[in-house]
């Protein structure tokens, strides 16, 4: 199997260097990651001018000043040649579980590769201590895909509860739950009396029911939602098809 491995934390980062021991036991693979913590970047692309890499004597890859997306882009297209038979982002610190998917850039790093036409999985860690049981779950759902491939053209967002291997109590198939809107932003002032702003906290977990990856996650099991490029609400249209010829807006000249 060849993986193509990245994340939003940054090439050196623990979880990502973690599992890239642990896939290259039974892997071929090429890390590809930004060369600082992109967290939050989103499906970022750089556009706006070039892209320079910095190679370790190991084979990894630091891309400079590059998003999660970039990394992916530049390994797929690029970087790895062969190229990748699979996409894997992670293991991210800290969680990337309901609405956080938007933001992510673990999940963007994913959500490129599958864009780009290869299987793809996200992996985060509830937590910053068990990496390796965030590893040994990957490579056991890898070792279980290269078996049996799974085709369904979906990205899989697997989130690992923060405990020992031998306290995690299964995986569950879940969907994404939701969050209170975040609504803080903290305002400090520099020596020059000019404002800075910072992001405040994400918003307090909402919809937590049984079926969500945040319950699955609190109650010791691994969370595997999957996730999918196209956005289109397809359940929508026909509201919105009904509220166009209501309000008058498909007229021609009005």
């Amino acid at each position: 199997m060849r993986i193509l491995l990245s994340n939003d934390d940054g090439v050196l980062a623990p979880g990502i260097q973690t599992l890239a021991a642990a896939l290259r036991e039974f892997a071929d693979v090429k890390l590809v990651a930004p060369d600082r913590n992109r967290s939050g970047a989103s499906n970022a692309l750089t556009l706006d001018g070039p892209l320079r890499i910095h190679s370790y004597p190991n084979g990894d890859t630091a891309v400079i000043n590059g998003t999660p997306t970039d990394c992916v882009y530049l390994g797929v297209n690029s970087l790895m040649r062969p190229r990748p038979d699979i996409v894997v982002s992670g293991i991210n610190a800290g969680p990337n579980l309901g609405d956080d998917v938007i933001y992510s850039g673990t999940v963007a790093a994913a959500m490129e590769g599958r864009h780009l036409g290869y299987p793809a999985l996200a992996v985060s860690l509830d937590g910053h201590q068990h990496y390796d049981t965030a590893a040994a779950i990957t490579c056991r759902i890898l070792r279980a895909l290269a078996t049996e491939p799974m085709r369904t053209g979906k990205i899989l967002n697997i989130n690992v509860p923060d405990l020992p291997l031998s306290d995690i109590k299964g995986i569950r198939v879940t969907r994404c739950g939701s969050r209170h809107p975040a609504e803080q932003v903290f305002c400090q002032q520099d020596p020059r009396g000019q404002d800075l702003y910072w992001i405040g906290p994400p918003g307090e977990k909402f919809d937590i029911a049984p079926d969500t990856d945040f319950a699955a996650v609190a109650q010791g099991y691994v969370s595997v939602t999957p996730l999918q490029v196209d956005l289109t609400a397809y359940a929508a249209q026909d509201v919105v098809n009904a509220w166009l010829a209501k309000a008058g807006v498909n007229r021609h000249g009005e």
